[in-house]
């Protein structure tokens, strides 16, 4: 399986972007794609997450409803659609995939993108 992001950039605060994880390879192995972000000098963390199979999702109660996760499976591709950006919503934004399903955890996803750098300036 091989992940790869795109769509990341600078942007103003309060302004959108929307990013693109393309999947190859085995589709049971990434029936479960998410999204997470990680700051400088932090850990990785959850942002959402949706099977691609029914399209079930998931995000983080931190976002505040700002962010939304979209799949279009002709295209093997997920979305990640962020809206009202902050400054501290600044990170390498990472896609993962998994064969088990929704996890909030990062070692639950077997498979990662090489990341995508978000800036926000204020």
């Amino acid at each position: 399986v091989q992940l790869g992001e795109s769509g990341g950039g600078l942007v103003q605060a309060g302004g959108s972007l929307r990013l693109s994880c393309s999947a190859s390879g085995r589709t049971f192995s990434r029936n479960t794609m998410a999204w997470f972000l990680q700051a400088p000098g932090k850990e990785r963390v959850f942002v959402a997450a949706i099977r691609m199979c029914g399209g079930s999702a998931a995000q983080s109660d931190s976002l505040e409803g700002r962010f939304t996760i979209s799949r279009d499976n002709a295209k093997n591709t997920v979305y990640l659609q962020m809206n009202s950006l902050k400054p501290e919503d600044t990170a390498v934004y990472y896609c993962a995939a998994n064969s088990e399903g929704i996890m909030y955890l990062s070692p639950h996803y077997d498979y990662w993108g090489q990341g995508i750098q978000v800036t926000v300036s204020s």
